[in-house]
């Protein structure tokens, strides 16, 4: 085992796993593919039948619709304030967007508002676990349930999080999660869906595996080749599907990381711990909810901001003061899909769209106040990074917090 700096991203057995990948004539290469390494400690872990590798996490995302059965003129359900390539991959599908408000102090999709939100062409529910928290599942599920809708759960950013006694990712009918570079587990670049459907599976498998008949929900293409793929008139492909499959060499080490994983959780929760310390007596930096029966992964800590209004700092002026005291910069909350691209967008979209597929005319109306907690929340949100690898800084950052709070209130 090759040990390096105590504090780096990599310190176990990521270079041993990579220099055995990279060593052309070591059998076990061949007799026990990586990515099949990691898909099987990844299944085990989450109790799933099905873990299925990808090259990240939106092409998991885009072969979760795909396996839906997400098509031309359908609608898909997404909280507004998350990352936007949950729209992307629902647009190249030719299906539109539909978003839902979030609950401002858990700061997850509105169950509530999902169910407005259903029509008859609703064809799936995204649920995202934002920053490390579980979406409340429960009434989702029985929206998918009742109007047999499937639900997705975006787990990308919460590795372990718990809901009611459950891991997230193992409520939905299929789950992406996402590998880059900040997240818990990190390759760089890379993705899993999970699932314990088989007709999902094979669906997820084919699509991001080129569509090859040979693939299926729990075996990949290396380990099934048939002898006669090798002849002339063998016909390959029962599908159309992409290459969105994981690389060998980021499974090795994917699966280097997976081995920590509770170590890496862990870590997160003891910086937010910090943090949610420094916040102790103060009622204007108000930190996600984490409702009984959650577990938090803290793939950031996030608060919304409302010392504008009790000391008239604005959100500009308080990351200046922190950052003055020592602390590093933090991330405002994204953008509202709807107003960082279709509001801007329209025109082009609906131009766009409506060339090429005729169901698409005037589909775009995306307007303010569409989902008004989210628009009035995510101003104020403030998102403080936890991955540090060193605890003793982020006790320095947690104090520059604390002392920044001071300075202001006093």
């Amino acid at each position: 085992m090759t040990t390096v700096n105590p504090y780096g991203k990599f310190i176990r057995n990521e270079l041993e796993y990579v220099t055995e990948f990279l060593d052309s004539e070591n059998p076990k290469n061949k007799e026990e593919p990586w990515v099949r390494r990691f898909e099987k400690a990844f299944a085990e872990r989450f109790g799933v039948k099905y873990a299925i590798a990808h090259n990240s996490g939106t092409s998991t995302l885009h072969s979760c619709l795909v396996a839906a059965g997400v098509d031309v003129g359908d609608e898909v359900i997404m909280p507004a304030q998350t990352v936007s390539m949950l729209a992307f991959v629902t647009l190249v599908q030719k299906a539109s967007p539909v978003f839902a408000d979030i609950d401002p102090d858990t700061l997850n999709i509105s169950p509530a508002d999902v169910e407005r939100k259903i029509t008859s062409k609703t064809k799936a529910i995204i649920a995202v676990h934002m920053h490390g928290l579980p979406a409340d599942m429960d009434p989702i599920m029985e929206l998918g349930r009742k109007y047999s809708i499937p639900v997705i759960e975006d787990s990308a950013q919460c590795m372990l999080g718990v809901y009611k006694g459950r891991l997230a990712g193992t409520i939905g009918d299929m789950a992406s999660f996402s590998f880059e570079t900040k997240k818990h587990v990190c390759t760089g670049e890379g993705g899993m869906v999970i699932t314990d459907d088989e007709d999902y599976g094979t669906k997820v498998r084919k699509f991001g595996g080129l569509g090859y008949k040979t693939l299926s929900a729990g075996a990949s293409l290396r380990q099934i080749l048939p002898t006669e793929f090798q002849r002339p008139n063998y016909k390959r492909h029962d599908m159309v599907g992409l290459n969105y499959r994981m690389p060998e060499i980021c499974a090795a080490l994917a699966l280097a990381q997976f081995e920590r994983v509770d170590f890496l959780v862990k870590r997160r929760q003891e910086v937010a711990k910090y943090f949610l310390d420094a916040l102790e007596g103060c009622s204007w930096m108000i930190p996600q909810k984490v409702p009984e029966g959650h577990v938090h992964s803290y793939w950031t800590f996030t608060v919304k901001y409302e010392g504008h209004e009790a000391y008239g700092v604005p959100w500009v002026k308080f990351y200046q003061l922190y950052k003055k005291n020592g602390g590093d910069g933090f991330y405002g909350g994204l953008s509202l899909i709807y107003q960082e691209l279709f509001m801007q967008e329209i025109t082009f979209l609906n131009r766009h769209m409506s060339q090429r597929y005729p169901t698409y005319e005037n589909r775009f109306k995306y307007e303010k106040g569409l989902c008004p907690v989210a628009e009035s929340v995510q101003p104020k949100m403030m998102q403080f990074k936890t991955n540090y690898r060193n605890l003793e800084i982020a006790k320095e950052k947690a104090k520059a917090l604390a002392k920044t709070i001071k300075e202001i209130e006093g």
